[in-house]
């Protein structure tokens, strides 16, 4: 996806999307005091909050994929927990447990760190199938269910999940159940060479550090929840729909792959492309919105066949010839 420009738009459009543009603006300006380059990634973060769906960050260490998950609550004004997954860790340490009150003479819960508006967990890959599996419920119910009672998670809710790629040496591979779950799998690259010059200069200034106090709350809860509610009314016309349906479609039938895309992603690419097209100032989707947010929706759902694998077979490279393969509706 390229940083473009918020685009000016000739028209006069059926929803009043200025105050999310401005606040939108004001966030990216406060987030670029601290965070140098990766503005694709930026943008599909705030794609995602503003779908209300989580997000799986896979990156080598060291290219601030914790720092932008910081910087993100931080705009947002919300609640920020941080669970590091290990082989040792069980699911009440994720959810909560039942402790005893003497005083009382009772059981009550005590809530877990996924009690928070954005969940950072790092290296998710690294717990065993049993505590991520506790995920499950969070992440799709925005709930907590324990000894018979639910508990309901505070909206805004996002985890925001962090892997290696290359070390996998200890680790488990995700459930492709859980894997759905997440609308977008971003991968965060290493930073061009100007642009890590521009960090060293920050970090030699003090500019750049772990102290996020000059940062800006931007966007409240209250206000986030009223751009939700106008991304959702984001116009999609019908051959649109045909058009998600039918790239979707495609992955089921390729030949390249064993296992294709479920209507989950359908219904991911749509609101994907509807918060995108608000976040650039329109009322309506393009074909180019569900072009650009086809590829993180998908990358992370398909399965190559194991001959493709063999081969090496990107699916990156899958997915871009099926966008490429699908005609685009005029």
């Amino acid at each position: 996806m390229d940083n473009k420009e918020q685009e000016q738009t000739p028209f006069e459009n059926r929803l009043d999307l200025s105050g999310l543009q401005e606040k939108y603006v004001a966030a990216l300006a406060e987030i670029g005091k601290k965070l140098v380059g990766q503005q694709q990634a930026v943008e599909l973060l705030f794609t995602a909050i503003l779908a209300d769906g989580h997000v799986l960050i896979e990156g080598v260490p060291g290219v601030a994929k914790t720092y932008m998950a910081k910087l993100l609550a931080r705009v947002l004004n919300a609640g920020f927990s941080r669970i590091q997954f290990t082989p040792d860790l069980m699911p009440s340490d994720v959810t909560g447990t039942n402790i005893f009150n003497p005083q009382n003479n009772s059981f009550e819960f005590r809530k877990g760190p996924i009690f928070d508006n954005v969940v950072l967990i790092d290296e998710i890959n690294r717990a065993p199938a049993k505590t991520q599996a506790a995920l499950f419920e969070c992440m799709e119910e925005r709930q907590v269910s324990a000894d018979g009672q639910n508990y309901p998670l505070e909206a805004p809710f996002i985890v925001l999940a962090t892997q290696n790629p290359v070390e996998h040496e200890g680790t488990y591979k995700l459930p492709e159940a859980q894997l759905d779950r997440f609308l977008f799998k971003i991968e965060v690259d290493y930073p061009a060479a100007e642009e890590e010059v521009s960090i060293l200069q920050g970090v030699a200034s003090g500019r750049i550090n772990n102290d996020l106090e000059d940062v800006q709350a931007v966007i409240n809860k209250q206000e986030l929840a009223a751009f939700r509610a106008l991304a959702r009314q984001v116009m999609a016309e019908s051959h649109l729909l045909e058009y998600i349906v039918r790239l979707v479609e495609n992955t089921r039938e390729n030949a390249s792959l064993f296992l294709g895309a479920s209507p989950r992603a359908s219904i991911g690419i749509l609101n994907a492309a509807k918060a995108l097209a608000a976040l650039r100032g329109r009322d309506f989707i393009t074909p180019d919105d569900v072009r650009e947010v086809t590829l993180p929706v998908l990358i992370h759902r398909i399965v190559p066949t194991p001959e493709k694998e063999m081969e090496g077979v990107d699916t990156r490279q899958i997915i871009n010839e099926i966008i490429e393969q699908v005609e685009v509706p005029r």
